[in-house]
């Protein structure tokens, strides 16, 4: 069968360059095209998969013209999701987002209703997704092992967006600096802020997890460092009808967790009738306790199914089934996600507990 043709749209976001690797790699791809307005930034990533410039564009139609692709990976800044999903929905190809899902629930609606009469396949990449202790967590909760699920916390974050490139590459303090005052990820119109970069995840997978529930009112606090228009450090609280759940997020972690897990540790606690479950992240074990069995106790991480390793093998999977995206990357888990996030931005601006916005 023909390979599926892939484009990279924007390189605001780091992760382009770790989605592309793995679209490389897999027989079933190629890279198509890449587009970004800035030609700088696609020199990496054609040196990497070594890319002629014939396939490397500054001109967004002329990119899509020439590729002719199957599936385009965007990886611009939230801001621009909405923007971009209109544009790739009109040449009638699926779309993979990576992470957060929009701007907000406003553009995440939009998005929807731009890919739902092309036919074609619109999903959400939340890396953490294809963590196998997360996905353990999930499988022992649908097993009951917790009893009924009442609570999902969760604490993630990072040294700082502009520590590390594609692959983890480290960045100087002093280059950090240097890109700060003129990086979106430290702009509040672009959704900037660990809030939007971090909430997501525990917003998105805790939904995933609660079956789909909402919460009832949110309740958010950030911090406001002098000479930084976003938020470095937030708690969102969500109420649900059977508990509180609370969700952190921090750019200033003292270490990252994929190379050391820092304190507090980055992951999941989940809170059941009849137990708990605790998941770090990027751990090989979960460790539960449940009434039958109250000393906490290790149960390893199942390994990830063929077909549901990455985001580029799932939705290769997808495309070839003509099947939906389900779990986090599913558009409308993301929705009732982007609804929290939205919901603690304004809590966090207004400084007040606020209803589920809609």
């Amino acid at each position: 069968m023909p390979r599926v043709r892939v484009v990279g749209i924007s390189f605001d976001h780091m992760h382009m360059g770790d989605l592309l690797r793995l679209v490389h790699d897999h027989p079933g791809a190629e890279i198509a095209g890449l587009f970004d307005p800035d030609a700088t930034r696609m020199e990496a990533a054609a040196a990497a998969f070594d890319l002629p410039a014939s396939r490397l564009f500054t001109d967004f139609d002329a990119c899509m013209a020439a590729a002719r692709p199957d599936l385009a990976i965007l990886c611009a800044a939230p801001a621009d999701h909405a923007r971009y999903t209109l544009r790739l929905a009109a040449h009638g190809c699926h779309v993979l987002v990576e992470k957060p899902f929009a701007a907000s629930a406003a553009d995440a609606r939009a998005m929807i209703a731009a890919m739902a009469p092309t036919g074609r396949l619109l999903a959400v990449n939340w890396p953490l997704a294809w963590v196998p202790a997360h996905v353990t967590a999930k499988r022992l909760i649908e097993a009951g092992t917790i009893g009924q699920l009442r609570e999902v916390h969760f604490t993630d974050g990072n040294r700082g967006p502009l520590y590390h490139l594609a692959g983890k590459v480290e960045v100087s303090p002093e280059e950090v600096e240097r890109q700060k005052p003129g990086s979106w990820w430290y702009k509040s119109a672009a959704g900037g802020g660990s809030l939007r970069d971090y909430l997501g995840y525990g917003a998105t997978l805790g939904t995933w997890y609660m079956d789909g529930a909402a919460p009832l009112e949110v309740t958010s606090v950030t911090d406001e460092t002098p000479g930084i228009e976003v938020d470095q450090h937030s708690i969102t609280i969500c109420r649900y009808p059977g508990g509180l759940s609370r969700m952190e997020t921090r750019w200033g972690t003292f270490t990252d967790p994929w190379t050391i897990q820092p304190q507090p540790t980055c992951g999941f606690v989940f809170v059941g009738s009849d137990g708990t479950i605790a998941s770090p992240d990027y751990a090989t074990q979960v460790t539960v306790q449940t009434r039958a069995r109250p000393e906490p106790h290790p149960v390893p991480a199942d390994p990830l199914p063929e077909g549901q390793r990455n985001a580029i093998d799932y939705m290769l999977g997808l495309i070839a089934r003509d099947e939906a995206p389900a779990g986090p990357l599913d558009p409308a888990i993301g929705l009732v996600g982007q609804r929290i996030v939205d919901t603690a931005v304004q809590s966090a601006r207004e400084k007040r507990t606020l209803a589920l916005l809609p």
